[in-house]
């Protein structure tokens, strides 16, 4: 029987790593569902696979799109289970790797088409985001829909805003469209890697230095002219437009950065204890071991 298997975890935990060695091992394609690393402009700072690893297996949903395109969830997943069709014709596993887990859901389990909502609605609250700031938005989500505010990135005044208009103009939960069907579309296993908080910190601020040394801050500099983009609303990329602005001096916008990063990872496990079941792998014994066991588990 054919078989998704899902490769899950914060960021910089290691996905990356094992899910290229796993499906060398059992010769399948990646597919990712990291919606950060869909944009081609968007290199060093979404920590996209490096060129020698892209070429080890083929990967899909890696920088197909550009900044200028309109993209989201819903066409996602119309676009992966196409693939997924046609890639279950010559091999029996696909490897999913990513982090952006809606995403991840929406293959699984399917997606409830969202109402359109008025206009009117969404620019009534860029009116009251514009005068009352960022925490009223905040604030007015987590009275409408706690469980979105708890894994919402909280600095993305767009994605607040979304959330709180679905609420308001539908009088349900935005999160109650995210949820899906309860009954599986493949015959799936979730792989979760997991990291000692501490280690994985230090992993994620090392990661950051690397991408600073890598051209991050040229990267966003040459970006800063479309900041106002939804897919550059993103870790690594707002932090430096702010310094670029004037407000954070750049030592502050790298720590930002890191700072940032370590509490999306905290929203990520958060996500994962809450959701579905899943085999927890420690990254921290290596990804040989952890394939050892998978082989034993898995296959």
């Amino acid at each position: 029987m054919n078989k998704l298997i899902s490769i899950s975890g914060p960021t910089a935990v290691g996905k990356t790593k094992l899910s290229i060695d796993l499906a060398k091992k059992i010769n399948c394609e990646i597919i990712s569902f990291d919606s950060r690393q869909f944009y081609r402009e968007m290199s060093i700072g979404t920590a996209v696979p490096k060129k020698n690893e892209l070429i080890q297996v083929k990967h899909h949903f890696v920088q197909h799109k550009s900044i200028h395109d309109s993209y989201n969830i819903n066409q996602f997943s119309i676009d992966a289970k196409k693939l997924i069709n046609e890639l279950f014709k010559k091999n029996k596993y696909i490897i999913l790797v990513g982090g952006s887990f809606l995403y991840l859901k929406s293959i699984i389990y399917g997606i409830n088409n969202v109402p359109e909502i008025p206009n009117e609605v969404r620019h009534a609250l860029n009116t009251e985001f514009d005068n009352k700031g960022i925490d009223y938005l905040r604030k007015l989500l987590k009275e409408l829909d706690p469980k979105y505010y708890d894994i919402v990135d909280l600095n993305n005044h767009r994605r607040l805003i979304r959330a709180i208009e679905v609420c308001k103009h539908t009088n349900k939960p935005f999160s109650s469209y995210l949820n899906g069907f309860d009954e599986k579309k493949y015959n799936h296993t979730s792989i979760c890697l997991t990291l000692e908080r501490n280690e994985l910190y230090s992993k994620i601020n090392k990661r950051v230095n690397n991408m600073v040394n890598m051209g991050l801050i040229e990267e966003a500099k040459d970006l800063y002219k479309y900041k106002n983009l939804n897919p550059l609303n993103t870790i690594g990329y707002k932090e430096l437009f702010n310094h670029f602005d004037g407000l954070f001096k750049i030592d502050q916008a790298i720590e930002e950065i890191k700072k940032n990063s370590r509490r999306f990872a905290k929203k990520q496990f958060t996500w994962l204890n809450n959701n579905d079941e899943h085999i927890w792998l420690d990254s921290g014994i290596g990804v040989s071991e952890n394939i050892k066991k998978l082989e034993k588990i898995v296959f």
